[in-house]
């Protein structure tokens, strides 16, 4: 096992150190020796890639009004493309009607359905949307537009819930989801967020699998300054994450997040093996992981809601992180997941900057989307 942390010269790359039992005494680490050729050169070219991305925003958390207001039009910029699928299609839809008629119904289920909501989630909607709208009250399309977007509202809230990791210590946060969906990022993210609330942060790189993955997550810990807990490419996942956790709890770390190689929900020999890491995972205490992250990319449409399924199904998800909003106008399909998965939406991803991957909030999430100035 080794422990990564950023050494004090930038140029210098990653330390690594391993304690003589490899959990217990990392007062006691020694210095590893330089990787294979075709290991560096994998890391190499992560901190390439790493260095073109955008520069960690060294700036507090929003708290006056003004900066909220700014913090919601990132929102709004970064939904911007779907926005344009969704709100415009409704407008078009629903000004000049006087009445919620059949031909009403059928526009609104048609844009719904081009939105990524869903068969399943269009009727529920819809469905609500009647219950709440009488015929009376049509006199223009606003009472048709405060209604949706109170249904929205209200199918979205009931699944907004923040993540608290000060429940436990070492609260452990086990990310998974399919390659290219964004776990490595959102992990970096999470680090930075959580290190500006000062919390003790430690990553885990039980992505063994993938090349160069170990050496990515060591290039967001030297960015955040954050140990990252590793072996070798190749090694066994399972193995490193029980490591991690004893290591995390003997230095009294507050927030262990876990990183585990990217699957397909359609393999089950994979699937099978990452139930098989959440096992391991419990042999040291039956809490862990407190949360299952499923990091889930919006771009992917209905496909994020099949791939939400299955890893609830082997893993039991009690979490969610939908990525890549400000790169796809498939953003709808956020109320299909929520509809489908019934578990909280964690955090959404609408930029490249830390700050970018925010809190859920349904009022925010639906106002940002549903906008027609």
């Amino acid at each position: 096992m080794k422990f990564f942390k950023r050494r004090t010269k930038p140029a210098s790359g990653a330390d690594a150190e391993s304690s003589s039992d490899g959990v217990n005494a990392p007062s006691s680490a020694q210095p590893l020796a330089p990787q294979e050729d075709g290991n560096r050169d994998g890391a190499d070219r992560v901190k390439q890639e790493a260095a073109q991305d955008p520069p960690v925003s060294s700036q507090p958390s929003a708290g006056h009004p003004d900066e909220k207001v700014g913090m919601f039009e990132r929102l709004r910029s970064g939904l911007s493309r779907s926005r344009g699928q969704f709100a415009e299609g409704l407008a078009n839809v629903v000004l000049g009607k006087k009445q919620l008629d059949p031909a009403l119904l059928e526009a609104l289920e048609e844009q719904l359905i081009m939105a990524d909501l869903g068969l399943d989630t269009t009727e529920r909607v819809l469905e609500s949307l009647r219950h709440r709208l009488d015929r009376k009250d049509l006199a223009a399309e606003e009472p048709v537009m405060t209604a949706l977007r109170e249904t929205l509202v209200d199918l979205l809230a009931e699944h907004q819930a923040p993540l608290d990791v000060r429940l436990d210590q070492p609260f452990v946060i086990l990310v998974v989801g399919v390659n290219g969906a964004g776990k490595t990022t959102t992990i970096g993210k999470l680090a930075h967020r959580y290190k500006q609330q000062g919390l003790n942060v430690m990553l885990a790189a039980g992505d063994t699998f993938r090349a160069a993955a170990v050496e990515q997550l060591q290039v967001w810990g030297e960015r955040h300054d954050v140990p990252v807990i590793a072996q070798h490419t190749g090694a066994d996942s399972a193995s490193v994450l029980y490591d991690a956790i004893e290591a995390a709890t003997a230095r009294k770390v507050d927030v262990l997040i876990a990183d585990t190689a990217g699957r397909l929900q359609n393999k089950t020999h994979l699937m099978d093996e990452l139930s098989k890491v959440v096992r391991v995972m419990k042999k040291h205490n039956d809490a862990v992981p407190h949360e299952v992250l499923l990091v889930l990319d919006a771009g992917t449409g209905q496909n994020a809601v099949s791939q939400a399924v299955e890893f609830d199904q082997a893993v039991g998800i009690s979490g969610v992180a939908v990525t890549k909003l400000d790169g796809t106008a498939r953003g709808g399909v956020l109320f299909a997941i929520a509809d489908k998965l019934r578990r909280p939406i964690r955090f959404i991803g609408v930029g490249e900057q830390p700050d970018d991957l925010r809190d859920f909030s349904a009022t925010e999430f639906v106002d940002a989307l549903v906008d027609f100035q």
